[in-house]
């Protein structure tokens, strides 16, 4: 059972400690919603100064809002619009500083400043994205960076 704990020590052991929860959580689960529901709580937990934390999946044509943590959110991102639909259609991560400055943002919540999309991608099959907001600029560095594609990585096996 899970309970809402602050997570000590350094980023990086704060970091080896929410892949493990990610771990356990999705181990022998099948379902694809239950464990991204999961993953979005645990990302929101671990991570602090987010507003939203989730996924938008891919249908073959567009991304379409899956579960998430955080206000009600844009449904469906064509692919190479705004953060998601760029990330979606390059396949690469992006740490955006300033959302208010990237070409053709989406903005689904007032709060956010900065994002950070990790593409969810397996074999050569689009699967959709992890979108992680902040009402912080320049929240996001290389070391969360690093963290979400691991965490992605993980879950994407599961899916």
């Amino acid at each position: 059972m899970f309970e809402n704990i602050a997570y000590s020590g350094t980023r990086e052991e704060q970091y080896q400690t929410a892949l493990s929860q990610l771990q356990s959580l999705i181990a022998d689960e099948p379902d694809r919603v239950a464990n991204l529901a999961n993953a979005s709580a645990l990302l929101k937990q671990c991570l602090n100064d987010t507003n939203w934390a989730g996924f938008y999946l891919y249908d073959g044509k567009e991304l379409v809002l899956g579960p998430f943590q955080g206000l009600p959110a844009c449904i469906r991102i064509p692919l190479g619009k705004g953060v998601c639909g760029t990330s979606a259609s390059e396949r690469r991560t992006l740490r955006i500083a300033d959302v208010h400055e990237f070409p053709g943002h989406i903005a689904c919540d007032a709060a956010s400043n900065s994002e950070i999309v990790v593409p969810l991608v397996k074999g050569d099959t689009l699967i959709g994205v992890l979108d992680i907001d902040s009402p912080l600029k320049e929240r996001f560095d290389a070391q969360d960076q690093a963290f979400l594609e691991q965490f992605a990585e993980i879950l994407v096996k599961a899916l």
